[in-house]
């Protein structure tokens, strides 16, 4: 009789050099069964993911791994390339480091079912555009031909989700596969996988810090921490045993309770504020220009944070690079009583200090190539560079203990840490200049509820040590709710609504605004 396991680990040990990163892992994972993998930063769920694919060479594996039967650890690189992409797949967590950045989405979407299929290349062309529109991609036809780069941060997980599925895997590994993704697409991505299980039968291993979206949706459930499996089972939810876990599951975010006062200081401004791009057209028939960003005229004050709220695609990300006019756009710009729409570019790169950003995936910001003492200390060469080398060392020191790491880690490099210590090392590079705004594009959207927590509370506290104004964007209105004084959300490039925080959350007026909350809260 044929066993109805698709995925047995039994004592699973692994090692990186003297390091031992996970500890007697036990596992096993039914045909049809969806089990998740929940756990703080660093606790080992990732290695647990390379490891049943076999990616990490320098990982040391020992103890048994069966995939249907076949045991993986003593199985040779040739049979293992026949089983990964076709019968076990992998959703990253890092779209924009797992995409190839020289080829269109749709090439890399369509090459899948070309390999693994045997699908001509239009055909497979047609149906990888199809898999697009079914992960709630908008305009597919015009993202199929786009590159990495030019989609947003929930775009590009899309692009990897249609990857991993599209060879209809018998197990999927996905590695925090909603994390960048706003609340409804979220829903339209599960049910997407949910579809899919059902009409082949796969099996699912979903990795995720969201404790939501893992309740509504897998059968399993296995806690880890410091490599290990704490607790395991499908009672989590309702009756949790061990501390760890509970701790997890009481750790949302409280709502800020402070205001700012109504005649603090303005630090930004903007009126009217639009971005549109040209199209390619033929002369005889030329397209007009496609419009980002309609007018947004706002203001930030001192010490104040601004939430920007709204789905993938809806312009957050667009606004946020207009404040640090790294694109071009119409109307005017006003930062720290300096008119930054009028500025040369000389008058420009002095001014740049006032306002610094931190984007929203610091593994692809970060130089891999630098030590964290040369990222962190790049601004001043820039901005300060009549520092000594030992006042630019105390510099870099002291921001890095404000941002929670100490100088032990000055002399290592991005790879060395998970993904809560690396989005630290990306704000106290922003913050070694002293800038009056902090733009945080998605700074939380990676990182599990205690890493989220422990972010928000280091921000209100270097936002009062710095006498810094925010603006926090995110998809995640619950995160929105813990930050913000005021919340402006977008919709399809829109600003549908602009107001005080308390207010926006307890008495929505737009329709896109109230589903948000409904959805979230």
């Amino acid at each position: 009789m044929k066993s109805d396991i698709i995925l047995k680990i039994d004592s699973l040990n692994a090692s990186l050099g003297e390091k031992r990163i996970l500890s007697d892992i036990h596992l096993t994972l039914h045909k049809g069964e969806k089990h998740a993998l929940v756990g703080e930063s660093g606790s080992g769920k990732t290695m647990l993911a390379q490891s049943v694919m076999r990616l990490n060479p320098d990982l040391k594996l020992s103890g048994s791994l069966k995939f249907d039967g076949v045991e993986l650890l003593t199985l040779p690189e040739k049979s293992l390339r026949k089983i990964r992409g076709k019968r076990v797949a992998m959703v990253f967590q890092e779209p924009m480091t797992a995409l190839n950045p020289v080829h269109t989405a749709g090439r890399q979407i369509s090459e899948m079912m070309i390999v693994h299929l045997g699908l001509k290349p239009k055909d497979a062309w047609r149906e990888a555009q199809k898999l697009l529109e079914e992960t709630g991609i908008q305009d597919s036809e015009r993202k199929m031909r786009a590159y990495p780069f030019q989609l947003s941060g929930g775009e590009r997980q899309r692009v990897m989700i249609a990857m991993a599925i599209a060879a209809q895997p018998d197990l999927l590994i996905a590695d925090e596969p909603t994390t960048a993704l706003d609340v409804f697409v979220q829903v339209q991505i599960m049910d997407l996988l949910n579809r899919l299980q059902k009409q082949t039968g796969m099996s699912m291993l979903y990795i995720s810090h969201d404790l939501r979206v893992v309740r509504q949706f897998a059968d399993t459930v296995s806690v880890m921490r410091h490599g290990q499996i704490q607790e395991q089972g499908s009672h989590i939810f309702q009756a949790a045993c061990h501390p760890y876990t509970k701790m997890l599951l009481n750790a949302a975010p409280e709502p800020l309770n402070e205001s700012i006062p109504e005649n603090t200081e303005t630090v930004l401004e903007t009126q009217k504020l639009a971005i549109s791009v040209l199209q390619k057209g033929s002369w005889l028939r030329p397209k007009p220009p496609l419009t980002l960003l309609e007018p947004i005229s706002l203001n930030l004050r001192a010490g104040e944070v601004l939430g920007v709220v709204g789905e993938s695609g809806s312009g957050k990300t667009t606004l946020a690079k207009a404040l640090l006019k790294l694109i071009p756009f119409s109307g005017s710009l006003n930062i720290a009583q300096q008119a930054w729409h009028q500025l040369s570019q000389k008058s420009l790169t002095q001014h740049r200090k006032d306002i610094q950003i931190v984007f929203q995936d610091p593994f692809s910001a970060l130089n891999p190539r630098m030590t964290i003492a040369d990222i962190v200390g790049e601004p001043l060469t820039i901005h300060e560079p009549q520092l000594s080398a030992p006042q630019k060392q105390e510099k870099i020191i002291q921001v890095l203990q404000d941002t929670g790491l100490d100088e032990s880690v000055l002399y290592r490099y991005p790879h060395e840490f998970s993904g809560g210590q690396r989005q630290r090392i990306a704000i106290a590079r922003a913050l070694i200049v002293r800038p009056k705004i902090l733009v945080l594009d998605e700074p939380t959207s990676a990182l599990d509820v205690q890493w989220q927590k422990n972010l928000l509370d280091l921000l209100h506290q270097i936002r009062r040590q710095y006498h810094l104004s925010m603006i926090f964007i995110s998809h995640d209105l619950s995160v929105i709710r813990a930050v913000s004084h005021r919340i402006l959300v977008l919709y399809r490039g829109k600003m549908v609504e602009y107001g005080n925080a308390q207010q926006i959350i307890e008495n929505p007026q737009h329709e896109y605004t109230q589903q948000l909350i409904a959805a979230r809260l």
